[in-house]
């Protein structure tokens, strides 16, 4: 029987380089200019294509190997010698048994080509490294242009679309592995039940980190006048001090930053068609911590509102959601959400987007803290902002103009005195 060994051609630059991608199996009919290996050096990729057809006898290579030209990867037997050798019939057999072994042989290698030919996609190498950045396995996405071959733009589909079915894998996944070992094994432990509202919100936060890109935008706001002015806050009847948390003001200094800024308040559940729904209310969105769990309840029109009347409500839904007494269509449609830490602690954090909201605002626990003013330095109460964007609409230029805006909202030139 003849063999033939196909040998990494002529590559230029690429010497010693690596294997990424092993593209046939042992057994497999190949046809001339079919890819048989993808290397990769540190500017590109390149596929080495079969010189002719032929059947994989044996692969000399995996990947990780280092290959440079003249090395031997693939051993083939041509098409051409096996089909001479099938049909030289030894002298005692007859038509019918070798037409058996031809219908026998036939039947495995279409076998054995269906299946590596149906697991291996055709694509460029731009596009199985660009696959590779993203983790992705470049076999499972379906081609759209002929025969099947895979574009940048099919992964990037594939990619957005398979998020419910990996979720589901991985589920699977994670319940496999917890059953491999028993936690009672190591010690003694107590089996209690999820919380409703954590089990129900859990599918929204999976939802939302898996289908937005998130980034966050750290920054500070100065509030030393702010906070001045809201502890000097007195009832003109009774002269008593008001108890305005800050929060109350951040809600109307957002409130303001999303008129300027629209496509904070927007919302592009309907990505696939291209759309995106631009809002024309202000619901804010507060993150209120219940002994239940996260609850979000959305304080409605929130432009219409001064200060005193925003601060009433935020206490009214607060207790409504501590009581679960909150209606559920109230957690449904919002602008945008503030989670605050300030009462708790802490300062930067990285908060998950309320899907289907674009944009979701974290504050810290503000601080005095000696800033740099004019040449001197001097004491100022500094708030700490956590902006987490949905990148799919909104980039870092405009994140970082949209908290400009809310620092100078949050500021010493605040126009909102006359709202209280």
């Amino acid at each position: 029987m003849s063999k033939k060994d196909i040998k990494v051609p002529n590559i230029g630059e690429f010497k010693d380089v690596e294997i990424i991608e092993v593209l046939v199996e042992k057994n497999q009919k190949i046809k001339k200019n079919d890819p048989l290996i993808t290397i990769e050096s540190d500017k590109s990729s390149v596929e080495i294509p079969s010189p002719d057809d032929g059947i994989i006898i044996n692969l000399n290579v995996k990947i990780g190997d280092k290959v440079s030209e003249g090395d031997r990867i693939i051993e083939i037997e041509t098409e051409e010698e096996r089909d001479r050798e099938n049909k030289e019939l030894p002298k005692k057999q007859t038509p019918n048994d070798q037409k058996k072994i031809d219908l026998k042989n036939n039947k495995e290698f279409k076998s054995s080509t269906i299946k590596n030919f149906s697991s291996i996609a055709s694509a460029s190498p731009k596009v199985r490294k660009f696959a590779r950045e993203l983790g992705l396995d470049i076999n499972k996405v379906p081609g759209s242009e002929r025969q099947g071959r895979v574009t940048e733009s099919d992964v990037k589909l594939f990619v957005a679309n398979k998020s419910d079915k990996s979720l589901k894998v991985q589920n699977i996944t994670e319940q496999r592995t917890d059953q491999e070992y028993s936690h009672s094994e190591f010690g003694e432990v107590d089996i209690k039940d999820i919380p409703r509202v954590k089990k129900l919100s859990s599918k929204y936060l999976i939802n939302s980190w898996s289908k937005i890109p998130h980034v966050t935008n750290h920054d500070e706001a100065d509030i030393t006048e702010l906070e001045e002015f809201r502890t000097s806050l007195t009832d003109i009847y009774t002269g008593e001090k008001k108890k305005i948390t800050p929060l109350a003001f951040i809600v109307k200094a957002l409130t303001s930053s999303l008129k300027k800024f629209p496509n904070f308040n927007t919302s592009i559940d309907d990505i696939e068609n291209g759309k995106m729904t631009v809002k024309r209310y202000y619901h804010i969105g507060i993150a209120v911590d219940t002994p239940h769990g996260l609850m979000v309840p959305k304080l409605r029109n929130a432009d219409n509102k001064n200060i005193s009347l925003i601060s009433k409500e935020l206490k009214k839904i607060s207790q409504e959601c501590r009581d679960l007494k909150i209606d559920k269509k109230e957690l449904f449609g919002g602008s945008m959400t503030i989670t605050s830490l300030g009462g708790i602690g802490g300062s930067f954090f990285t908060p998950i987007i309320n899907y289907p909201e674009v944009a979701i605002l974290g504050v810290g626990r503000a601080e005095k803290k000696q800033v740099f003013i004019d040449g001197k330095f001097v004491t100022r109460t500094m708030l700490p902002l956590s902006l987490s964007y949905d990148h799919r609409i909104i980039d870092g230029a405009e994140a970082a103009r949209f908290n400009n805006d809310l620092k100078e909202n949050l500021g010493k030139n605040f126009a909102y005195k006359l709202a209280v």
